[in-house]
């Protein structure tokens, strides 16, 4: 399932992907998540948007990443991963583009349901 989502002061739906995820996934708003990538990536020497950046960021953010099976690759949509996984929050990494995930539904200003994920992030419950 798909949901319209766009925290971005002026509503702008392209070139922001990554913040836009990052701010449904951290229950966030767009100015801080834009600041701490822009910070983030003045200390990596590199863009905002770079996977690296943003995966870091999500890593100090207490975020674990995964892959997608090779055996799915070719196959694995978007949709097919909400269905296996309709519980958590999920950043996912598809090949231009970043969606958030948040139990099986996703939060994004296009329906990208049938683009293939290669990997994503989530938090993992910690056993007490």
């Amino acid at each position: 399932m798909y949901v319209y989502y766009n925290p971005s002061p002026i509503e702008a739906n392209v070139g922001d992907c990554t913040i836009r995820a990052l701010t449904k996934a951290l229950d966030s708003d767009w100015e801080n998540v834009y600041i701490d990538l822009c910070i983030y990536g003045l200390r990596m020497c590199d863009m905002p948007s770079a996977n690296i950046v943003w995966g870091a960021y999500l890593r100090d953010k207490g975020f674990i990443r995964r892959m997608i099976p090779d055996d799915y690759i070719d196959r694995y949509t978007v949709e097919d991963f909400c269905k296996d996984n309709p519980n958590g929050i999920f950043v996912l990494g598809l090949s231009s583009h970043v969606v958030c995930v948040v139990d099986g539904i996703i939060y994004d200003t296009w329906d990208s349901s049938g683009e293939i994920p290669l990997y994503y992030w989530t938090r993992e419950e910690k056993s007490e």
